[in-house]
This record gives structure tokens, sequence and C-alpha cells, in this order.
């Protein structure tokens, strides 16, 4: 009898469920030969003011390590951690956040600024956020031998997928099911938005992340998840 190999594990850590709907399905078909699953975490772990460069890993170690318990897994199990993050504006100078009373709800994001009427709050958070950020871009395994990479989307997800700043939690779910239906059956026409657009930072992966650090780049529409798809590209193109 001839026992089937056990696909491995593609574990992919997004911060909402709206960002699970607009890439959840395309993972799963890219990785085709895998098994991939999302791990909503509800909320930025990397702003999370409990979290530091000290423990940021064992969180992301936890959540695998909580799924394996939950499902019978072990680490073997595992191809990669995938760890898309939102800048969310964390490496720009605190010149460019503002004072602004009328906005009493979460904080405005633009190309040129972050309107917020707690400056403090946000000068923290980017201290703490663009920290913990740098810390997991430099780890290259979780759980001691799980490959793990972190991918940025700037300023966050719906910039980069949609090109809207600010979006309500209704227009989040609206717009990721409409990217959904758009390319979870083109998928080369999905590789070539994330890897030719001019958001599109591919290339080394070290310096995709210095790029973003620069200026006003962590506010602007750009992401270097094209890095994550090189290899499946390439293969997509030689067949």
């Amino acid at each position: 009898m001839i026992s089937l190999a056990r696909k491995k594990i593609v574990f992919i850590i997004v911060e909402g469920p709206s960002d699970d709907e607009a890439l959840g399905v395309i993972f799963s078909r890219l990785y085709d030969k895998q098994s991939v699953h999302v791990e909503i975490t509800h909320g930025d772990i990397t702003s999370d003011d409990k979290s530091n460069p000290k423990n940021i890993v064992i969180k992301v170690c936890e959540l695998v390590k909580q799924y394996c318990k939950n499902n019978h897994f072990t680490k073997k199990d595992f191809l990669e951690v995938i760890h898309i993050m939102d800048t969310d504006g964390a490496y720009i100078s605190n010149d460019y956040i503002i004072e602004n009373e009328s906005v009493t709800d979460r904080p405005l994001y633009s190309l040129t600024g972050i309107e917020t009427k707690h400056p403090s709050d946000i000068k923290n958070r980017n201290h703490n956020k663009s920290a913990n950020m740098d810390r997991l871009q430099a780890q290259k395994t979780v759980w001691a031998t799980i490959p793990y990479h972190a991918y940025y989307m700037s300023c966050n997800l719906d910039h980069v997928l949609y090109n809207k700043l600010n979006s309500t939690n209704r227009d989040k779910e609206k717009d990721a099911l409409t990217f959904a239906c758009k390319y979870k059956d083109n998928l080369d026409e999905f590789l070539s938005f994330i890897s030719d657009s001019d958001f599109s930072v591919c290339g080394d992966y070290k310096e995709s992340w210095s790029f973003i650090r620069q200026e006003l780049n962590s506010l602007h529409r750009y992401s270097n998840l094209c890095i994550c798809f090189k290899d499946i590209r390439e293969s997509r193109n030689a067949t």
C-alpha cells in the first residue's frame, strides 16, 4: 500500500477577517500542493502595548503552537510562516503626527501625515510598533526550525489592494469580497498586480524593509508581498 505524504502547512498571519477574505482563497490556490491556514489575530500584535522586541517573536510562536495543539500537528508539519503586517505609518517622523481635535475615532491617515486627537498615543504606538516590526523582519525562523518571513502592507492592506485609506469595516468587507472574486480564478493576473504595480517593492527582502523605513514611505502605498510569490511566479511562467 502506497502512503501519501501529508501536505505541509503554510501558516499565514493577518490582522482581521477581511484580510483573510481578500487573500485566503488566493493563497490556498497558489499553494495548492500545500495546506494553507490563515490565522486572524483580530488586531495588530505589533501595536499591542504588551508587545515588545523581547517577546514579539514568542507571541508569534505561540500562535503557531496553539494551532498545533488544537489540531494535533507538530513543527515538522509546517512549510513556513508568512506574517502580513500593516505599517500604519509607524516609521514616519513625529513631525508628521498632527493634533486634530475633530478626529474623535480612529487616527486619520493621509500620504502626508497622521491626524489624531491624541498625538502622544500615536507617537508611542509608532515607537513600539516599528521596533517590533524591525525585530520580526530580522527573524528567520519560529519555533526553532519553521521558516518565517514578515511582509508589509503600507499604509495598510486596504491601501495596497484597493487604493483606499481610512476604510470603514463595512467597506473593508465589501472590498475584500470584490477583490477575492476578481482574482481567485485569475492567479496570474493577481501575481502581476502584486508584483508589477507601482506599489510593488520587489528584489532583496532586507532592502525592501530598509525602503519602507525611509521618510514617509510607511504612509505611502507600498508592499513587499511580491517577494513571497517570486518562486511561485517563476514556476508558473516556466510551465
